[in-house]
C-alpha cells in the first residue's frame, strides 16, 4: 500500500531538486522585450511565463532595405521560484532576427500559451509581393518540449496561396493549393487539395528543431514537403 504514495514523494522530490537546478533569470544587460505570455505549460497549475527579447548581438552586417540593424532574438520559458524568474528553456533558432524579411518594420512575432502549449507565430515579407507565415506548436511531454503543430502559409499578392500543416502528434498532413491572377489573361493552374497520414520518425524537440531542415516527399508528387 505504500508504493503509490512513495512514488509521488519520489515524483515531486525530483520536481524540486529539478527546479533548485535552475538558474536565476534577469534581463541581459542592452537586451530589449518585445513580447510575453503566461500559461501553465507543464500542468503543476503554475503559470510559467515566456519572454522574448531583441539582444544587442548583430544577426548580419548587410544593410536591410530599411537602414535598420538586425539584432538576434531569443526566448525564455521562465519558472517562478521563491518570488523569483528561473530559467526553464532558453531558444534562439526558431524565431527570426529583427532585420529578417524585406520589410523588418511590417513583420510579426506574436507568442502565446493555449492548451498547454507554447504557440510562436511569425509574419514576414520574403520581396514586395511575397508574405510567409510560421506558426510552430510546442508541447512538453516526457520531460522537453516537443514540436507538436505546425501551419505554413506563402501567398503572392496575385499569383498563388499555398498552406501546408502538420499535426504531428497524429501525422495528419494538409497541403493545399490556390492559384490566381492579377491578368485576365494568363492560364490559371488548377487549385488542389491533398490530406494524408505520414509516419514521422519521432517527435522533434524544441531545442533540435530549425526552420527550414526537415523535409519528406510528398505522395504521388516530385517535390518534398520542407519544413
Amino acid at each position: 500500500m505504500m508504493k503509490p504514495f512513495f512514488s509521488i514523494l519520489l515524483v515531486l522530490s525530483v520536481s524540486s531538486l529539478s527546479a533548485q537546478n535552475l538558474k536565476n533569470f534577469s534581463v541581459p544587460k542592452g537586451y530589449t522585450q518585445i513580447a510575453e505570455a503566461k500559461g501553465d505549460l507543464d500542468k503543476d497549475g503554475k503559470e510559467e511565463t515566456v519572454l522574448v527579447f531583441n539582444t544587442n548581438i548583430k544577426a548580419s552586417y548587410e544593410q536591410n532595405p530599411e537602414g535598420t540593424i538586425d539584432y538576434k532574438r531569443v526566448f525564455y520559458i521562465l519558472k517562478k521560484e521563491n518570488k523569483g524568474l528561473k530559467v526553464w528553456k532558453e531558444n534562439s533558432d526558431i524565431i527570426f532576427s529583427s532585420g529578417f524579411g524585406f520589410y523588418p518594420s511590417d513583420n510579426t512575432l506574436t507568442i502565446h500559451i493555449k492548451n498547454n502549449c507554447l504557440i510562436i507565430e511569425q509574419l514576414f515579407f520574403t520581396n514586395s509581393r511575397h508574405t510567409q507565415q510560421y506558426k510552430h506548436t510546442f508541447r512538453f511531454q516526457n520531460g522537453d518540449f516537443y514540436l507538436i503543430g505546425l501551419y505554413d502559409h506563402f501567398e503572392d499578392t496575385c499569383d498563388f496561396s499555398f498552406t501546408n500543416e502538420i499535426n504531428f502528434s497524429t501525422g495528419k498532413v494538409i497541403v493545399h493549393r490556390e492559384y490566381s491572377s492579377c491578368d485576365e489573361d494568363t492560364k490559371v493552374p488548377e487549385n488542389s487539395h491533398k490530406e494524408f497520414t505520414h509516419q514521422f520518425p519521432a517527435l522533434i524537440k524544441m531545442n533540435d528543431f530549425f526552420i527550414g531542415d526537415h523535409k519528406f516527399r510528398l505522395p504521388g508528387l516530385k517535390e518534398d514537403f520542407v519544413f
